[in-house]
């Protein structure tokens, strides 16, 4: 990340939360920007009240498909590799991060927001198979290039 005042919060964070690197954190972190954006849009300007934010509001299992859509779209076919560098191979991983980024104050989450709603969304192995990530990575370019034509 390029804001180094968010490093301290990342640290924090890590430090009861063995096995994963900073950068899985950091991942995580700007997979969830994706996500929101990807559901939601974008953030509207101006001040922004609690109902606002809570229409925002991911929860475990679109917070994971949104992960591995992100991850997909960073690292393509490396996706799964980079992942597993991190010590990430479940969906559960990534709840495990999130509620240690909860725990330090960097994330919020509703009462209905459990640990358990990562466990299981999706297996990495069919997320990640090449022809699945050959497909998705298609579709992504069939996406930005529909999008460059209607705002171009």
């Amino acid at each position: 990340m390029s804001d180094s005042n968010e490093e301290p919060d990342l640290r924090a964070a890590l430090e009861g939360s063995a096995p994963y690197p900073m950068e899985a954190f950091a991942f995580v972190r700007e997979g969830l920007d994706h996500t929101v954006r990807s559901l939601h849009g974008e953030m509207p300007e101006g001040p922004v009240d609690e109902e606002e934010v809570l229409d925002r509001h991911v929860d475990g299992r679109e917070l994971s498909l949104g992960l591995l859509d992100y991850s997909i779209r960073k690292y393509g076919l490396m996706a799964e590799a980079v992942l597993r560098h991190w010590n990430i191979t479940r969906t559960d991983d990534f709840g495990r991060i999130v509620f240690a980024m909860i725990e330090q104050g960097m994330m919020s989450r509703t009462d209905d927001d459990v640990l358990e709603d990562f466990f299981g969304v999706r297996p990495f192995a069919t997320v990640f198979a090449p022809t699945a990530v050959k497909d998705r990575l298609l579709e992504i370019r069939r996406e930005e290039r529909s999008a460059d034509r209607s705002s171009g």
